[in-house]
């Protein structure tokens, strides 16, 4: 057996002497650079920053003095060369590194302070292909790996936080950077490149359905208390994606969120956003990710109120979201009964002191409504690997609904049917909704088979209106979603028996006609999408 040698550990303190400093994103750099150049540290610049620099008042060297060769090509072309290279790269262990550097009098270089061009900001603000291809930094990642790959000699920082390590570790060492440190900054720096060159990589594999190769990455937000379960950890991360929603909203008051807190938001918020803010106030009342109530009305108050009475009893301790500014008054009926999260795009500061009487309750504002129908991947692991897809986008506001029974519905049944089936795209599978007069009053969701979540929500509906003290269920009257193709009349019959008079489903079951048949024997009204809504 062939051993691998070791590699190099380095010797644990290593000073600062000579720094290269290229930074795109010039936070804190000032005050850093300042701090290096009082300890002495000769600094290496380039173009802009260098620029920043001298403008502030430090002394530095521009990189074109050192390789003897000017910046060309718009800036493409200015660090890569030996002598930035050779700095970076040469082993102060080895002789042939270290004479190799003395006969072409490259000078080492200790530390390497270098962030990217901004390609991510560039890609979430929609920029073209042009400005996309100029933000894809060539010299900043090769400079970053070399650094890193030589960690044993090398301290490499790239974000403003790494700054204050870097200073506090000279500080406490003479000027000097300890290993471990540099070891977890290396670390932070290839984690870095991978997700920059993931952003690349995601940005060209979009002329492709399934590239080659997929890659995923993101930075850590936090650390969860844990996961789905105590026992299991748990952490959030971003994307970059500028899709708003609960991991980037601004939590304006409560405790941390918890893993199930954060799913659980992410679903009511995508709900609610189906609802067009500029037609109707929309509520979403969310738990363990299914809706248990959603309803539009005159105002947040009533839309809240009409939601709730859905299930009164599933809505304890769940999440709420809104379409619209959460005001005082939609604030007041919510902080009512136990509720964990509220998400809106916007707050107004009486709402945010209603909600302030309940300390824990989180309150998120996410500063505008994410696009139902904006495209984008959806990601899911299984053991060995990962599945995708694209979000499901697809709106039955756009839909051609075909009408495949003798009585066609009303404009009243249509604008029902409608309505639930848009709540039922985000129900789990198989999925039932009742739905009258623009809000759910049954909700069946994840059952095995289709008429169990049928009954399930009728049943739901008859307990909901004996709370409220109503003479009668409230599904009399009501539009029945499906989100998947209704396979047998069971399902049909089941809510017929429940009072609905009109029904919405994908069709395209083997059974069509002796379930159209039903229908129209029962004298209801029923729709095919020909699209369905399946949610695992």
């Amino acid at each position: 057996m062939i051993e691998a040698a070791a590699a190099p550990a380095g010797p644990d303190l290593v000073a600062i002497r000579r720094a290269l400093v290229s930074v795109s994103d010039k936070t804190g750099l000032l005050d850093f650079a300042r701090a290096l150049a009082e300890r002495g540290v000769e600094i290496l610049s380039t173009g802009g920053t260098a620029g920043a620099l001298t403008a502030g008042g430090v002394t530095v060297v521009d990189v074109s003095a050192v390789t003897g060769f000017p910046e060309i090509m718009d800036g493409r072309v200015k660090t890569l060369h030996p002598a930035i290279h050779g700095g970076l790269l040469g082993r102060r262990d080895l002789p042939t590194h270290t004479d190799a550097m003395r006969e072409h009098k490259i000078g080492a270089i200790d530390l390497l302070v270098v962030n990217l061009y901004p390609f991510e900001a560039a890609l979430a603000s929609g920029a073209d292909d042009a400005t996309m291809v100029e933000n894809i930094d060539v010299g900043g990642p090769a400079m970053i790996r070399a650094a890193a790959k030589n960690h044993a000699f090398v301290t490499v920082a790239l974000e403003p936080e790494d700054y204050a390590l870097v200073l506090e570790a000279m500080a406490a060492n003479g000027g000097a950077v300890p290993l471990d440190l540099r070891t977890r900054l290396a670390g932070r720096a290839f984690a870095r490149t991978a997700a920059y060159d993931a952003a690349i990589a995601g940005w060209f594999a979009r002329a492709e359905e399934a590239p080659h190769r997929r890659i995923l990455a993101g930075t850590l937000k936090e650390a969860l208390r844990y996961g789905e379960n105590p026992h299991q950890a748990g952490a959030l991360y971003l994307t970059g994606e500028d899709r708003p929603g609960a991991a980037t909203a601004r939590q304006i008051q409560g405790k941390q969120l918890s893993y199930n807190n954060i799913n659980d938001t992410n679903a009511a918020y995508e709900l609610v956003a189906e609802f067009d803010p500029g037609r109707s106030p929309a509520v979403a009342i969310i738990k363990h990710a299914n809706p248990c109530g959603v309803a539009e009305g005159p105002t947040l108050a009533e839309a809240y109120r009409r939601a709730l009475l859905c299930d009164p009893v599933s809505a304890f301790g769940g999440v709420i979201a809104l379409n619209r500014t959460l005001d005082a008054e939609a604030a007041t009926e919510i902080v009512k009964i136990f509720t964990e999260v509220i998400i809106a795009p916007d707050a107004t500061p009486e709402a945010v002191a209603v909600v302030a009487a309940k300390k824990n309750l989180r309150l998120l504002l996410a500063g505008r409504l994410p696009d139902p129908r904006a495209a984008g991947i959806e990601v899911r692991t299984v053991a060995g690997g990962f599945l995708t897809q694209s979000r499901d986008n697809a709106s039955v506001d756009d839909m051609e609904l075909k009408v495949v029974t003798r009585r066609a519905p009303s404009e009243r049944e249509l604008a029902d049917l409608r309505f639930a089936f848009r709540v039922a795209k985000h129900v789990k599978s198989n999925a039932i909704v009742y739905a009258k007069d623009g809000a759910t009053v049954g909700v069946g969701p994840g059952q095995t088979s289709r008429v169990d979540s049928a009954i399930n929500a009728a049943r739901k509906a008859r307990e909901a209106a004996a709370a409220a003290g109503l003479p009668e269920t409230l599904t009399k009257g009501s539009a029945m979603a499906s989100e998947a193709l209704i396979p047998f009349a069971d399902g049909l019959e089941a809510a017929i028996s429940a009072g609905a008079t009109s029904v919405i489903q994908p069709g395209g079951a083997i059974r069509d006609a002796e379930i159209i048949a039903a229908a129209d024997a029962a004298g209801i009204a029923m729709v095919f999408t020909g699209l369905r809504h399946f949610r695992h």
